[in-house]
C-alpha cells in the first residue's frame, strides 16, 4: 500500500469555523505569551547583556590594536634587515623564498610567500601602489651554479598572463648564463644574481632602486604577446 498524504482543507460548517477561531485564538495567545515573557526576561537581563556587548566590543579593540602594534613592530624590524650571503648560502629553498619576502616588505611592497609545488614560476608576489604587482621566482642554489635560459622563458610566460604581474625577477644566490641574462633583459625579465643580491640583502638598497622599476606600473602587453 502507498503512503498515503495527508492534506489540509477548509473548514466546513459552523461548528468547524467555530473550532478553527478557537485554535487560531489560542494559537495567538500563546505567541503573545511567549512574546511577552521573552521581553520580561530582556528586561531583567539586559545589565548582563550590555556589559558582555561592552566586553566584546573592548576585546575587539584591544585584538585589533594589538595585531596593529606587532605590525608596526615587525615593519620596523624588517627595515633594519640585512642578510649576508653566508646566511643566504646556508638557508634552505623555503628559508630563501620567506627571506625574498621579507627583503620585499623591508623595501615597502606588501609581498607574500606563494611558492608551493605547482606555484607556476611565483615563489614571492609584492604589490606597490606606485609600481604594481611583482613576482619573484627564486633560485636557491651552489655558488657556482647557475640558473639557465629555460627559467627565464617559464617566468615569461606566466607573470602576466597568470599572476597579473608588472614586473617580473628571477633571484639566485649562484649566477645566470650569459643567454639568460640577454634574453631577460630583451623580453623584460629582471634578474638578480649573486652580486646584486649582495647589495639589496646585505647593503640594504631597494630592490626597485636595484633593477629601476618604473614608479608607475608597467603595461602588461609584453606579457601576453609572450604566452
Amino acid at each position: 500500500m502507498g503512503r498515503r498524504t495527508l492534506r489540509l482543507r477548509k473548514p466546513r460548517g459552523s461548528g468547524e469555523h467555530a473550532a478553527a477561531v478557537v485554535v487560531g485564538c489560542a494559537a495567538l495567545w500563546l505567541l503573545a505569551q511567549l512574546v511577552t515573557a521573552a521581553w520580561q526576561a530582556a528586561t531583567r537581563a539586559w545589565p548582563w547583556l550590555a556589559l558582555l556587548f561592552t566586553a566584546a566590543v573592548a576585546f575587539g579593540a584591544w585584538h585589533t590594536m594589538r595585531e596593529a602594534r606587532a605590525r608596526r613592530v615587525r615593519a620596523q624590524s624588517l627595515a633594519r634587515l640585512r642578510l649576508t650571503l653566508t646566511e643566504i648560502d646556508a638557508m634552505d629553498d623555503q628559508a630563501f623564498e620567506f627571506a625574498l619576502r621579507d627583503l620585499l616588505i623591508r623595501d615597502g611592497w606588501t609581498a607574500q610567500r606563494v611558492g608551493q609545488q605547482g606555484d607556476q614560476a611565483a615563489d614571492v608576489i609584492g604589490q606597490d601602489r606606485q609600481r604594481g604587482r611583482i613576482v619573484l621566482q627564486a633560485k636557491h642554489t651552489k655558488v657556482a651554479g647557475k640558473v639557465g635560459s629555460a627559467v627565464m622563458y617559464q617566468v615569461k610566460g606566466t607573470a602576466g598572463p597568470v599572476h597579473g604581474a608588472n614586473s617580473a625577477v628571477v633571484i639566485t644566490n649562484g649566477s645566470f648564463t650569459r643567454d639568460a641574462k640577454n634574453w631577460g633583459e630583451r623580453h623584460h625579465v629582471h634578474w638578480v644574481d649573486r652580486d646584486r643580491l649582495r647589495r639589496w640583502a646585505e647593503h640594504g638598497t631597494p630592490l626597485q632602486d636595484l633593477l629601476r622599476l618604473p614608479n608607475r606600473p608597467a603595461r602588461r602587453t609584453a606579457f601576453r604577446r609572450a604566452a
